[in-house]
């Protein structure tokens, strides 16, 4: 909740300051009063729909689902991308404008001359003595972030209803011969709630069950964070369909609401929940054991650092592992994709997670948000004769991915020489 509260608190004081700030960009446009009243028109609509939606968060009412997508999807974009371009845009002008002031002053006192105009002063024709070229810099610069907001907000509608499918041929040394060609349809990271529902759900199911996987596995969030988005996503995984079965594990947004509440619900719904537990199952009369990693402890806040840290992973390792059958072809489903790091070490030979939606905002595939934040982000991973894959996640909690596409993921199963 802290994590939460503290969020909240810098969106605000940063609308706050830019909202300050852009105000005082272009004077002769303030005081005409069309400057002023477009910001606050700006402002009241990111301000008032995020004070909206944080009311639904508490009262639990949801009276989001009354604002368009678009609009909550502005609001998102607004705060999470436009403030920080906001921050940089206006250091650089402050930065430039603060050198080329101090080129000024250090060049009236070596010289003794008098004050140097300023180009940026004063401007012509179109600029005149109304608005000079400093000020529509400024303008411009004050301007940008929205303009890159309403961008990425059109960039980002399209993508809430669309997916790929991510094929991955994996060659394990451990892989009984009678799981040769074993198919598996990865799903993670659906977050069931405001961007990802109704129609995009029955097109989950559709296309997971029409890759005709032998297990589809589950990684976590589910639903992104209200209790009152579950039925519909539980729905959605008993419509999959799969050989030997579908099973899944707990992911962070599952539990925001409430641990007890989510883990009990899908008990008694009868979808296979695994947390810190695992199933045998006998596919093709080979022993499969699947190995469900929870999220954190139960005593600790879902967002907590130490929920996520290697070493509330290494805990949970630890009383998973005292369940593993040295006999059976163990598969783990971990969140997180750092709990790659003790299943390699204990041997597992396949681990499935998902967590980080590939990087969410990357500059390039390999440059981002995905490398900065986690060793393992997006697709691939081997170490020693253990394998782990990443899924981007097939659905959204923000809105706008760049180099992340969302994803299912199909994995078929090789034997290869150890």
């Amino acid at each position: 909740m802290s994590f939460i509260v503290t969020l909240i608190v810098v969106m605000l004081v940063s609308d706050a300051l830019w909202w300050w700030l852009a105000d005082r960009a272009v004077s002769p446009l303030r005081r005409s009063g069309l400057w002023r009243a477009l910001l606050g028109a700006f402002m009241a609509v990111q301000v008032g729909c995020l004070g909206w939606m944080l009311l639904g968060r508490v009262s639990g009412d949801r009276p989001e689902q009354w604002l368009p997508r678009w609009l909550v999807a502005n609001v998102y974009i607004w705060h999470f991308v436009g403030l920080p371009v906001a921050a940089g845009t206006m250091g650089l002008w402050g930065l430039w404008r603060g050198l080329g002031l101090a080129g000024r002053w250090y060049g009236r006192l070596s010289t003794g001359a008098e004050k140097t105009p300023d180009p940026l002063e004063k401007g012509s024709g179109v600029f005149s003595q109304r608005l000079s070229r400093r000020q529509f810099l400024q303008g411009a610069v004050a301007a940008t972030p929205p303009v890159v907001a309403a961008a990425a907000t059109g960039r980002a509608m399209p993508q809430l209803n669309g997916f790929r499918v991510r094929r991955f041929q994996i060659a394990l040394p451990q892989l009984p011969p009678e799981l040769e060609g074993l198919s598996i349809a990865h799903v993670s990271d659906i977050h069931v709630g405001r961007f990802t529902t109704g129609r995009i759900l029955r097109r989950i199911v559709d296309v997971t069950n029409d890759l005709r996987a032998d297990l589809v596995l589950l990684t976590g969030d589910l639903i992104n964070h209200a209790l009152s988005d579950l039925p519909a996503g539980l729905d959605m995984v008993r419509r999959m369909d799969a050989r030997y079965g579908v099973y899944m594990c707990e992911g962070n947004h599952d539990l925001i609401e409430s641990r007890r509440g989510f883990e009990q619900a899908v008990k008694q719904s009868g979808v296979p929940l695994l947390i810190n537990e695992s199933v045998m199952l006998s596919i093709r009369g080979a022993a499969v054991q699947l190995l469900g990693l929870r999220w954190g402890a139960s005593g600790q806040a879902v967002h907590s650092p130490r929920a996520r840290s290697d070493e509330a992973i290494a805990d949970s390792m630890q009383v998973l592992l005292k369940q593993r059958r040295p006999e059976a072809f163990a598969i783990l489903l971990a969140h997180h994709p750092h709990a790659f790091d003790p299943a390699a070490e204990a041997g597992i030979p396949l681990t499935l997670a998902g967590h980080t939606h590939g990087g969410q905002l990357m500059a390039t595939p390999g440059i981002g948000f995905g490398p900065w934040m986690f060793r393992y982000w997006s697709g691939l991973y081997t170490r020693s004769s253990s394998r782990l894959v990443v899924s981007n996640g097939v659905g959204n909690w923000f809105p706008l991915r760049v180099n992340a596409p969302a994803e299912i993921v199909h994995l078929t199963l090789h034997r290869a020489e150890a």
